[in-house]
């Protein structure tokens, strides 16, 4: 038999977005297929949506209610590498995302991208200042035997 998490990877595995941004999802394959179908996985209705099916060509169909302008499906000639553009984010676009393939009447799907859609993002962690503090003590030490030999 064969793994799954092994047929499907995912990148990134989580992402953070403000509202109205765009972000893209890559689903890269471990083997060659003719299309994956993209699912959402929603913590508040508690239910998987299909969103779109995706061909290498860029044919894509829809799901029920979907909205062609907020997910695009780019073509890209590869069987191994697909990706999904989700656009004008709200809140609502908060979920799993997964890409899946379907192989002899099973549905594999990837490890998941988690989105989270915020109003601000969050400023970036201030680096910590301890460690570089110490290397130029290093530094020092070093030049001081320099001088010695000099």
């Amino acid at each position: 038999g064969f793994s799954t998490n092994l047929l499907l990877s995912k990148t990134p595995r989580r992402i953070l977005a403000q509202t109205n941004d765009k972000i893209e999802i890559l689903c890269e394959l471990k083997t060659e297929h003719a299309g994956v179908y993209w699912y959402r996985w929603s913590q508040e209705k508690q239910n998987f949506e299909f969103l779109v099916f995706s061909n290498p060509f860029g044919k894509a169909i829809y799901g029920t209610n979907i909205s062609e302008d907020k997910f695009s499906v780019p073509g890209g000639s590869s069987r191994t590498s697909y990706s999904l553009h989700v656009s004008n984010l709200h809140a609502s676009d908060n979920g799993t995302y997964y890409c899946s393939i379907s192989q002899s009447s099973q549905l594999l799907l990837g490890s998941g991208t988690q989105l989270s859609v915020v109003d601000v993002l969050p400023p970036p962690p201030k680096t910590a200042q301890a460690p570089l503090s110490k290397k130029p003590v290093r530094c020092v030490t070093k030049s001081k035997g320099a001088d010695k030999k000099g």
